[in-house]
């Protein structure tokens, strides 16, 4: 089997998110998948969080991720862009990394957008 190209896999899991979708999400989702907030929170397990994504899509029904730049490196996917929430909290700019194995989502990352941590992550300074 061919492997696909990461950002692919990384398109397809937001569009998921983007539209809700539980069922194609927890398809893209890897047995061991991670999701690791801006707080550095980890909720590690695949169950756990299709768990917490169901709920997440009730708690916030219009948010939505839209991606400006996203670039690969081997199987590590890093996004910048932003988030429209009508939670403020959740609307705004962010960034996002992405480990990709075998096609399927590892782990899943959000980053606030600060100079650190695009230094970090070793990405352009944002434009002002």
């Amino acid at each position: 089997m061919n492997k696909k190209d990461p950002k692919l896999t990384v398109l397809l899991f937001n569009e998921c998110i983007n539209n809700r979708d539980i069922n194609a999400l927890t398809s893209l989702m890897a047995e061991d998948y991670a999701f690791i907030d801006s707080s550095n929170d980890i909720q590690p397990g695949k169950e756990q969080n299709i768990k917490g994504w169901t709920d997440f899509f009730t708690l916030y029904p219009d948010y939505v991720n839209h991606f400006c730049l996203i670039e690969s490196r081997e199987d590590l996917v890093l996004v910048t862009g932003h988030s429209t929430c009508s939670f403020d909290p959740l609307d705004g700019p962010a960034l996002w990394t992405a480990r990709v194995e075998n096609d399927r989502i590892a782990e899943w990352r959000v980053y606030l957008d600060t100079a650190e941590n695009r230094e970090l992550l070793e990405l352009p300074a944002a434009s002002s």
